[in-house]
């Protein structure tokens, strides 16, 4: 704890004077593009990945990077896209994943989840994305061995939740939404993204990328 401490120290001292026009006019209000929903998991850090500046994401973070379909009881994830799309006005929304996911293992074996009753409740949101793979691997049972397909249809699934939610259906209605699949590799730094007209997981075109990046510099 010490160092996180003196961190913030360090952020009030050397980083903060040095964008304090930036904090000041986010002082009076917000106005982000993207609607970044990722896993809770501390290896993530949404604005170190996509090297963006506070206020210019959204994020909501929670186990599994999961979006509950829409109901009629309120909860947190419910809320704030509502508040992201509906209030603010985002018009990205992207659901990350990642490697190595400690949610995407629970869904793969939830009998071991007994213990966590919250945790194995909640990540019955996974049930299609798990349920998906074992149709497509023709297997009852799943394994770590499907970890990899289980963490990029649970991706999908949620995206699939997303367009239930009544703010971000109207959105896509229009177009004034778009939404975004990624798949972070912790060990690699690679970000895989969904092609939903191939149904099919893809490394970020970096031509493209590095096309935007020249365009911003």
């Amino acid at each position: 704890m010490d160092h996180v401490i003196s961190g913030v120290a360090k952020f009030q001292k050397e980083v903060y004077p040095n964008k304090k026009a930036t904090f000041q006019k986010l002082a009076n209000g917000q106005n982000p593009e993207v609607l970044f929903i990722t896993c809770s998991d501390s290896r993530i850090d949404p604005n170190l990945v996509t090297q963006t500046d506070p206020g210019e994401l959204f994020i909501c973070r929670n186990a599994g990077n999961i979006v509950p379909p829409h109901s009629n009881q309120t909860g947190g994830m419910t809320a704030s896209i509502e508040f992201a799309v509906a209030a603010l006005g985002v018009s990205h929304i992207v659901v990350c994943g990642h490697t190595d996911c400690g949610a995407m293992k629970g869904a793969i074996k939830p009998e071991g989840l007994d213990a966590l009753p919250h945790v194995k409740e909640w990540l019955g949101h996974c049930r299609v994305a798990t349920d998906v793979v074992k149709e497509r691997c023709g297997t009852h049972d799943l394994s770590i061995d499907h970890l990899e397909a289980v963490t990029k249809e649970n991706v999908v699934q949620q995206i699939q939740h997303l367009r239930t939610h009544p703010a971000v259906a109207a959105k896509l209605a229009t177009g004034q939404v778009k939404l975004h699949g990624w798949v972070y590799n912790i060990g690699s730094g690679d970000v895989l993204c969904y092609n939903d007209e191939t149904g099919e997981f893809k490394a970020m075109d970096q031509t493209a990328a590095e096309a935007q990046l020249a365009r911003t510099e």
